[in-house]
């Protein structure tokens, strides 16, 4: 990378490290804490989000039926998206130490902690579980992916994807030839970020 490009990611990183600590400003703001993983509301915000809790026949009748019948093709992803799950970890214990790559750590991005929150009813809750296990799963494979392509084909686009993945400041310009040859064995080992992020 040359250095004003390196400079722009330092600065993104810096603040994406901003954004998070304001996010967690918002601890305060709702009255919780976490403490050991967990996370622990102030118990007169409990017993006012109970207070709010609608039944799940509510909820559901809060939507046209033409939602309520989509509802056995979001559920009929989950057989997939577990297998997808199951593969992708069986695929990275196996071939990452093989390409020295750091694994990725599947709790940092499949997170479930939403569907246990004391004001959504159980329609809500398994709802919410749903989608934060999809969607961590998809974060997961994401970065299994971004590491492999980062080994095997580190070369940026000529196109500039509309969103780019955690390793792509690592990769050679497109149509960096001389780089590419020169460089791509440093390149393919080239994690003291996350090796550093895992101490």
């Amino acid at each position: 990378m040359n250095s004003r490009i390196e400079e722009i990611v330092q600065q993104m990183k810096t603040l994406e490290d901003e954004l998070i600590r304001e996010l967690q400003h918002k601890e305060k703001d709702f009255f919780y804490t976490i403490e050991n993983e967990k996370v622990k509301f102030e118990e007169h915000v409990i017993k006012e989000g109970k207070l709010k809790l609608i039944s799940s026949f509510k909820y559901l009748s809060g939507f046209r039926l033409k939602v309520i019948l989509t509802l056995p093709f979001i559920w009929s992803m989950i057989l997939p998206i577990f297998l997808v799950d199951v593969f992708a970890s069986i695929y990275q214990s196996i071939c990452f130490p093989i390409y020295e790559i750091p694994k990725v750590k599947r709790k940092d991005y499949v997170v479930l902690d939403r569907y246990r929150l004391f004001y959504l009813d159980k329609v809500e809750k398994i709802g919410c579980w749903y989608c934060e296990y999809f969607n961590g799963v998809v974060a997961y494979v994401r970065e299994m992916a971004a590491r492999t392509e980062q080994y095997w084909c580190p070369i940026k686009h000529a196109n500039y994807p509309k969103e780019k993945h955690s390793r792509y400041d690592y990769f050679f310009d497109f149509g960096d030839f001389i780089k590419y040859r020169e460089e791509l064995q440093i390149r393919r080992s080239e994690f003291k970020d996350v090796e550093e992020l895992s101490k």
